[in-house]
C-alpha cells in the first residue's frame, strides 16, 4: 500500500519533471524558433542565387573547394557553435581560430566566403550573416558534387570573438581513439550515429600526409605499417608520402575511387580496410559503428538522406539569434 506522503511525493516528482520538460522545450524553441527557412526572403531575395553562383564558380576553378567549404563549416560549428568565429582574423584583443592546430595550413575557402559576402553587401547591405553564408555554402558545395539537398534554416548571427584554445581542444583529431571522438560529438548534442554519418564527408577531399603517415611507416612505434591498412593502398600512399619530412604537406585523396563525387564509396573503402585516416578506419573497430558503415556501404540513398539529417542537427549547434552577436560587414573582422 502507498502512503499519502508517498503519493504526494510521486505527484510532486511528476510535476517537477513536467515543468523541466516545458522549460527545456521552450528554451530550445526560443533559439530555434528564431531561425526560419524564409528569413531573408524579403530582405535579401537574391541570397540563395548569389551563394549558389559563388560556390559553382569556386568549385569550377578548384574541385577541392567543395570539401574545403564543408570542413570549414564543420570546424566553425564544433567550436562554440555555428557563429562564424572560424572566419575571424587575429586581433589585438583575441587570437583567432585560423591558426589553431586543426586549421593551420589546412583550412581553406575563406576567399570564397569573402567574395560571396562582398556581392551580398552590394545586393543587401548589413543583412546576411557570415555564419548563414557558410551554412548555405556547405550545402551548395555538397549538392553540386552529387550529394543530397537539405533545407537550411536561417537567421544566425555572427560572433564577436573567436577562441583558438577551444579550437585546439574541441575539434576531433584523426589521431584520437573513436571513444574520444564520440565524446566530443556527444558534448555538442550529437550521437554515435552522427559520428559515422558525418565522417562520410570524407568521401570527397584530400588529407595531408602528416595526418596519416605514421600508418605507413611506424604505426604505434613498431617500425611497421598499420596492419589493418590494405597492402595495395599502402604501396600507393608510400609513393605519395615518402618517409621524409618534406612530404608532410603532400596530399592524398580521402576516397581515391571517386575523388570528387559525394557518394557512399567512403564506406565501401572502410569495409575493404582502405580508410585513409586512423579515425576513419577506427569506425570498423566497434560493433555499432561497423554495422552502420556496412549499412551505408550497401545503400547510397540511406547515407545521403541521413547525412542531410545530421547536417541539419549540426547547423543548430550554439547559434546566436535575436540581439546576440552581430551581422558582420566583413567576415574577417568584427564591426567597429
Amino acid at each position: 500500500m502507498f502512503t499519502a506522503s508517498a503519493i504526494i511525493n510521486t505527484k510532486i516528482h511528476k510535476l517537477l519533471t513536467y515543468l523541466l520538460f516545458c522549460f527545456l522545450f521552450l528554451s530550445s524553441f526560443n533559439v530555434y524558433g528564431q531561425l526560419d527557412y524564409k528569413y531573408y526572403d524579403s530582405t535579401c531575395p537574391k541570397l540563395k542565387q548569389i551563394v549558389k553562383y559563388g560556390i559553382w564558380s569556386a568549385i569550377k576553378n578548384d574541385t577541392r573547394m567543395a570539401a574545403s567549404l564543408l570542413r570549414l563549416h564543420f570546424h566553425d560549428c564544433f567550436v562554440n557553435g555555428c557563429d562564424g568565429s572560424v572566419l575571424l582574423d587575429d586581433t589585438s584583443t583575441f587570437t583567432g581560430e585560423k591558426n589553431a592546430l586543426p586549421n593551420r595550413n589546412s583550412a581553406r575557402g575563406f576567399e570564397v566566403i569573402d567574395a560571396i559576402k562582398a556581392n551580398l553587401e552590394k545586393a543587401c547591405p548589413s543583412t546576411v550573416s557570415c555564419t548563414d553564408i557558410l551554412a548555405l555554402a556547405a550545402r551548395e558545395a555538397i549538392y553540386l558534387t552529387a550529394g543530397l539537398f537539405w533545407s537550411v534554416s536561417l537567421g544566425r548571427r555572427d560572433s564577436l570573438t573567436a577562441n583558438q584554445s577551444a579550437a585546439n581542444t574541441q575539434l576531433p583529431s584523426p589521431f584520437e581513439p573513436l571513444e574520444n571522438i564520440t565524446a566530443k560529438f556527444v558534448s555538442k548534442g550529437l550521437d554515435v550515429k552522427d559520428v559515422v554519418v558525418l565522417s562520410g564527408a570524407h568521401t570527397i577531399g584530400f588529407a595531408q600526409c602528416a595526418t596519416f603517415k605514421r600508418r605507413l611507416f611506424d604505426f604505434d612505434g613498431s617500425g611497421n605499417p598499420d596492419p589493418t591498412l590494405d597492402s595495395s593502398l599502402l604501396g600507393n600512399l608510400r609513393t605519395i608520402c615518402p618517409n621524409q619530412n618534406d612530404s608532410n604537406s603532400n596530399l592524398a585523396p580521402l576516397d581515391a575511387v571517386t575523388i570528387n563525387k559525394f557518394d557512399n564509396v567512403y564506406y565501401k573503402n572502410l569495409m575493404n580496410n582502405s580508410g585513409l585516416l586512423e579515425s576513419d578506419q577506427a569506425l570498423m573497430t566497434d560493433n555499432s559503428t561497423a554495422a552502420l558503415v556496412s549499412s551505408y556501404s550497401k545503400n547510397p540513398y540511406l547515407f545521403s538522406k541521413e547525412f542531410a539529417t545530421s547536417m541539419v542537427k549540426l547547423i543548430q549547434i550554439g547559434v546566436l539569434t535575436g540581439q546576440d552577436g552581430e551581422i558582420r560587414k566583413n567576415c574577417r573582422v568584427v564591426n567597429n
